[in-house]
């Protein structure tokens, strides 16, 4: 296999470790385990205004968007922009490379092209997303960039604690009601890289992944309404438990996949609140999240269905009212094959065995990919373990996707 002058390209593996270790520093919470960077926390801006700090220190045009977007751009050429990363928010209590690798990959691949002499005929711009963990329902700064979500959508979006997207970013000086859609022709192609945040490369034994396909995902809040009681006195016969209607759903969840689901499908409840909360008090109210899974929209559609008439079954047999918020619908999104393909041939060049997946969950990726080429490389999670303190990937596996980022980058960037 020929190989060009761009694969030859390897990133500093120390600087890297350095990034990723220092704003990681960043969220930690005396007490707390893991990374706290929950989007639009002061955590979260104070991770923004780091990663400005190290653009700006390599020679890169930082900037933040009026909704939290970073921007870090190497002007070069004059054609439309490659452009790499994604977030740095975190979930509560959340890892330390999910999206962090991906901004911190990007950035160390601009620092080798140019360490190299690499002379671009395109732009770079490295981004990093505001709140692609969905806090506010969606990918809020990758949808804005595409301008699939603008102000009327931020005037919307609550969080599960009823606090307005538009208050949240108002308290941190960003303006809700700015529009700040890219013009999808400016951008050449989008890539990010990301750990896998599932067991598939780690067991395999393959150290990259090159993602064909990404689940869509739908998020709802659910809220079952009874009547609360003394659990002493009131019979069992005649109570309307909002947990008793909680665990009949839940307990659905087996036979709605087995019915409407295929391989691929995902159903959980991941977050509850009962009220009054208390011991000796039956639960008068349940409000819970349910978020589907699937790679094909028409599965997507059959689980929703599902859900809701179990939902609506689980509320009348214990006399309840129930109510389903729907945050968000996410379509399913398959990536452009000629970016996958490029990707794999960089992969080889570099002596690396790729396979071709498909990706559970959602990224930022996803939202470009509807609006122009686009490619996800995955290296291989420890135990498959994600959204939790303990995930992690060796440097060793690191250095090897953040070596494929690069190559990918600049392949893409010195030709028009």
């Amino acid at each position: 296999m020929n190989k060009t002058a761009t694969d030859a390209l390897a990133i500093d593996l120390d600087r890297l470790k350095s990034d990723i270790e220092a704003v990681n520093e960043i969220g930690r919470i005396a007490g707390q385990p893991g990374i706290n960077r929950v989007s639009f926390s002061d955590a979260d801006m104070a991770g923004r205004r780091w990663l400005m700090g190290r653009m700006e220190e390599a020679g890169l045009e930082a900037r933040l968007d009026a909704i939290g977007n970073v921007f870090g751009r190497w002007n070069c050429g004059s054609a439309a922009t490659v452009m790499a990363g994604s977030h740095l928010d975190t979930v509560p209590q959340g890892g330390p490379l999910d999206g962090t690798l991906g901004v911190c990959a990007a950035l160390e691949a601009v620092r080798t092209m140019k360490d190299a002499g690499i002379d671009p005929a395109r732009p770079v711009e490295v981004v990093c997303t505001a709140d692609e963990e969905g806090r506010f329902g969606g990918m809020l700064g990758s949808q804005a960039i595409c301008g699939e979500v603008g102000p009327e959508w931020i005037a919307r979006a609550v969080d599960d604690t009823g606090r307005p997207l538009a208050e949240a970013m108002r308290a941190h000086g960003l303006d809700p009601e700015a529009a700040i859609a890219r013009d999808a022709k400016d951008i050449a192609v989008f890539l990010e890289l990301h750990i896998e945040q599932g067991p598939v490369l780690e067991r395999a034994g393959v150290p990259i992944g090159i993602v064909d396909a990404i689940s869509g995902v739908f998020n709802w809040t659910v809220t079952l309404t009874g009547e609360a009681n003394h659990s002493g006195t009131t019979p069992m016969d005649g109570r309307r438990d909002a947990f008793r209607g909680l665990a009949d759903f839940g307990a659905a969840i087996p036979a709605i996949l087995a019915r409407a689901g295929g391989p691929d499908a995902r159903l959980t409840v991941g977050k509850v609140a009962l009220e009054p909360n208390f011991p000796h008090s039956i639960a008068g109210t349940a409000v819970f999240s349910v978020i589907g899974r699937d790679v094909d929209e028409a599965v997507m559609r059959d689980l929703a269905e599902a859900c809701r008439a179990e939902i609506s079954k689980a509320a009348d047999r214990n006399g309840l009212g129930s109510d389903i918020t729907e945050q968000s619908w996410l379509p399913p999104t398959r990536l452009d094959d000629t970016v996958a393909g490029r990707v794999i041939e960089i992969a080889g060049r570099s002596g690396l065995d790729a396979r071709m997946m498909a990706s559970g969950a959602g990224h930022d990726v996803q939202t470009f990919a509807r609006h122009c080429p686009a490619g996800l490389i995955f290296v291989p999670s420890i135990g498959g373990i994600s959204h939790a303190p303990a995930e992690w990937t060796d440097w060793a596996d690191i250095e090897r996707g953040a070596n494929v980022l690069t190559r990918a980058i600049a392949a893409f960037a010195t030709q028009t």
